[in-house]
């Protein structure tokens, strides 16, 4: 099986660091839409590969077919990752709702979490608590994740202190944008988060460049 590459873009969003194709969708501070917007929550993301080939084969293995001993290794392709010139106070996972939890029987960013902790001895800390269950993000558009995440997370215990949010897959953001909204209002001061993969949407300028051409020109400068 090849070996998982670190994700690679010419473009990236200063704070998401989500990549693009150009940097047309990017403002002159080199923030996307999102960003701009306010609706991220978080200070910064990062992640070790895109969300394809083998690196997502291995995170379905791991998270669907249950094959916990894949925790190290991806732990370790997790630290590859890590931010080399922050602090942390705490290494935070985002939390499953317990009924998940008891059907999967484990928690993949917690796992995760824990042997990034080992590996960079920053204390892991179980900061958030899932208040409610949520419908599948799978297959929902943008803002309807968002609504189906709202209010879905609680924090404690991290007032002041800098948080590394550790999941295991970025896609739109949404869940990572609530848990560090809670984690805020808790008092954390700053909150970064750390995923294995994210969803690679380079292409998503193409996209927007076509509308703008099928609306006259006038379509937004929106990721």
């Amino acid at each position: 099986m090849e070996t998982p590459q670190p994700l690679e873009a010419e473009f990236f969003c200063v704070s998401c660091r989500t990549p693009f194709q150009n940097a047309w969708p990017l403002d002159a501070m080199g923030r996307c839409a999102l960003c701009r917007s306010g609706l991220r929550s978080f200070d910064a993301a990062y992640a070790f590969g895109a969300y394809e080939g083998v690196l997502r084969h291995l995170i379905h293995l791991f998270k669907y077919a249950r094959v916990k001993t894949l925790a190290p290794p991806l732990s370790r392709m997790l630290a590859l990752a890590l931010p080399r010139d922050e602090a942390f106070d705490a290494v935070v996972p985002v939390p499953l709702y317990w009924r998940r939890r008891l059907q999967r029987g484990f928690n993949q960013s917690e796992l995760l979490a824990r042997g990034l902790s080992r590996q960079s001895r920053i204390p892991l800390a179980k900061a958030l608590v899932r208040l409610r269950p949520t419908p599948v993000q799978a297959g929902l558009s943008n803002s309807a994740r968002r609504q189906n995440v709202t209010r879905a997370f609680r924090a404690r215990g991290v007032q002041g202190k800098r948080i590394l949010l550790v999941d295991d897959v970025l896609t739109t953001g949404s869940t990572a944008a609530a848990c560090a909204s809670a984690l805020k209002q808790a008092g954390a001061r700053r909150v970064a988060l750390l995923t294995l993969a994210r969803a690679d949407r380079r292409m998503e300028s193409w996209r927007l460049r076509a509308n703008a051409s099928d609306s006259g020109g006038k379509g937004s400068n929106a990721e």
